[in-house]
C-alpha cells in the first residue's frame, strides 16, 4: 500500500495558485518525474499585460515544457499547461481547452475557480486538484467542485505559505484530503507517477 493510498485510474491533475505560489510551483515543475504520465493544468494569478517571461520562467526550471494552450487545442497525457495571461481558460468535454475573456472573477482573469471547475465537471473522480499560496478566495469553490464530483484534492500547509489565504478558504469551504508542504506533494507526485509505471 502506498502513503497516499493511490491508484493509476486519475487522468488529469489541475494546480491553482496566486501570491506566492510560483517558486513552490517552480520546485514542483522542476522535481517532476520524467515522463509523468497526466497532463498538469495550471492556472495562476498573473499580470495580465506581461505576455512573456512567465511561462519562460517555468519552463527553465521544467523536466516538460511548459506551454499556453491555444483555443480548442486537444488536452494531451504527459503536457503541462498555463492559463495565458488575462484568459479564463477551461477544459471542455471532448478534452480540448476553450479559452476567453469574460469578466472577471474573484478580480481575476485567469480564474482559479473556472480552470478548477470545468476540470471537475469533465474529469469528476479522475482529477486531483492543488492549491497553493494566494491572497485571495480564488480557487475555493473550485476545490469544492472538485470534492464534490468525487476527486482527490490537495492544498499547500497554510503555515508554509507566503500567503495563507487561498489555501484556508478552500478548508474553510470543503473537505480536503491532504494538507501538505510543497515537498510532500512532489512526494506525492512521484508516489502517483509509480502507481502508472
Amino acid at each position: 500500500m502506498n502513503k497516499f493510498n493511490l491508484n493509476n485510474s486519475y487522468k488529469a491533475v489541475v494546480i491553482g495558485g496566486s501570491a506566492g505560489s510560483f517558486q513552490g510551483m517552480i520546485k514542483i515543475l522542476s522535481q517532476l518525474p520524467k515522463n509523468f504520465p497526466l497532463p498538469i493544468i495550471m492556472a495562476l494569478h498573473r499580470l495580465k499585460h506581461v505576455r512573456h517571461g512567465f511561462v519562460e520562467a517555468l519552463s527553465i526550471k521544467s523536466v516538460v515544457p511548459v506551454t499556453e494552450p491555444y483555443d480548442k487545442e486537444p488536452v494531451k497525457k504527459g503536457g503541462v499547461y498555463l492559463a495565458p495571461a488575462n484568459y479564463h481558460m477551461s477544459v471542455e468535454l471532448g478534452h480540448t481547452f476553450a479559452l476567453s475573456t469574460e469578466e472577471m472573477v474573484n478580480n481575476s482573469r485567469p480564474a482559479i475557480d473556472i480552470t478548477l471547475g470545468s476540470c471537475a465537471y469533465v474529469y469528476k473522480d479522475k482529477l486531483i486538484g492543488i492549491l497553493l499560496s494566494g491572497a485571495n478566495k480564488d480557487g475555493a469553490l473550485g476545490m469544492k467542485h472538485i470534492t464534490d464530483k468525487g476527486g482527490l484534492t490537495i492544498v499547500q500547509e497554510p503555515s508554509e505559505c507566503m500567503i495563507e489565504t487561498m489555501p484556508k478558504a478552500a478548508l474553510a469551504l470543503t473537505k480536503i484530503d491532504h494538507v501538505l508542504k510543497v515537498d510532500q506533494i512532489v512526494e506525492f507526485l512521484k508516489e502517483l507517477d509509480k502507481q502508472y509505471k
